[in-house]
């Protein structure tokens, strides 16, 4: 099974399976989303999760509870779990 990401500004697309992060997904597909440690705690890929669910590889992502209340996520570490859609 795959989800569809959709990434705004601009509307471009990629197909991502559960068992990948959103970051890896996105590399796969040929889009370069900003990122450094991969791991979740620099927060360079730091994005607003505008609609959809993700899981997290990582018991506590490098996000405040405030950051998390207003939808932050962290595509590193986020695997979808519907379809979704990121501004970035």
């Amino acid at each position: 099974m795959t989800y569809q990401v959709r990434l705004e500004p601009g509307g471009q697309c990629f197909d991502a399976e559960p068992s990948n992060t959103l970051l890896r997904s996105a590399a796969m597909a040929g889009i370069v989303l900003k990122s450094s440690c991969r791991n979740g705690t620099c927060r360079e890929c730091l994005c607003h999760l505008q609609s959809g669910r993700v899981r997290y590889l990582i018991e506590w992502p490098g996000l405040s509870l405030d950051e998390q209340d207003e939808g932050c996520i962290l595509p590193c570490v986020a695997c979808p779990t519907s379809d979704v859609v990121l501004r970035i």
